[in-house]
């Protein structure tokens, strides 16, 4: 995360990520089980982790895990290396309290790069930090396991990059870890940057979020995003057929099993209100 003053450590480790990324280029780093092990981790850490996770279950509520679950699929988010569970939950309200304002911690009004990734590393008066999580997020800074977890997540990747070593090498480590790590930060950063710039608006909003198709498809289902600002409650952001939620089929198949149940959903009447025409669209 970021900080008023800025934030120069966070910056070196995501260059150093990237950096490390490029290592995939090197002949000698490729095996076909290292693709193996960046498609499975990249959907867990990603998709289940922060989509499910951090996103849907955490930030908005908008569902109810088995609690062993909920601890797992938080486990998962933490191995994004986006934050604590806290730091990620407390910034994600606070841009919906004030979304494309001056008080967003990444306010897409102050341009694409900006709300993609500067705001984590440059001065920025409106990241969250210190007791002023708990305005935020209550519900997770009284929880013992997240206590937990903001202090020790980090060790949760170096302990994953142990066992990728010991499982598979270099190899397993560098597409694995780095290039798993910096593909899954654009993809999440799209949707606070892409997803508030480029696509259509199905829904009134006081800001500037989008549906931004191939966000969506690189994001499990998250650049869907107009329609998530509309109803941020909603365990379900594609709301039209087409609108392809990964993150939602899994949600679905939870609640066949009973793991997840007060799936929460706008009514037809919610939509209806909010409904923009088509001719009045932003396209892009």
């Amino acid at each position: 995360m970021g900080s008023r003053t800025g934030n120069w450590a966070t910056g070196a480790v995501l260059v150093l990520i990237h950096l490390g990324a490029l290592a995939a280029f090197w002949p000698g780093f490729f095996s076909w089980s290292a693709l193996v092990v960046l498609a499975v981790l990249m959907y867990v850490t990603g998709g289940v982790g922060i989509a499910l996770g951090f996103h849907r279950t955490l930030t908005h509520r908008s569902l109810k895990l088995w609690k062993p679950l909920e601890y797992a699929v938080t486990v998962c988010g933490c191995l994004a290396l986006q934050g604590s569970p806290i730091d990620w939950v407390a910034t994600h309200r606070a841009h919906h309290a004030h979304s494309d304002t001056e008080a967003d911690p990444h306010d897409a009004n102050a341009g694409f790069n900006w709300s993609h990734f500067l705001w984590m590393v440059m001065p920025n008066p409106n990241v969250i930090f210190g007791e002023e999580r708990r305005r935020y997020a209550p519900d997770l800074v009284d929880d013992p396991f997240y206590a937990f977890l903001d202090r020790r997540h980090v060790l949760l990747t170096v302990a994953l990059a142990a066992l990728l070593y010991a499982g598979g090498g270099w190899s397993w480590v560098v597409w694995g870890i780095f290039v798993r790590l910096a593909l899954v930060y654009q993809f999440t950063w799209l949707v606070n940057s892409a997803a508030h710039t480029i696509g259509y608006r199905s829904f009134r909003t006081t800001d500037r979020s989008t549906n931004c198709w191939w966000v969506a498809l690189l994001g499990w289902g998250e650049g869907w995003h107009n329609n998530h600002h509309a109803f941020p409650f909603s365990v379900r952001h594609g709301l039209r057929w087409y609108e392809l939620d990964v993150t939602w089929l899994m949600v679905k198949t939870l609640a066949a099993l009973r793991l997840a149940t007060e799936l929460k959903l706008p009514t037809a009447q919610m939509m209806r209100r909010l409904r923009i025409e088509p001719a009045k669209r932003r396209t892009a």
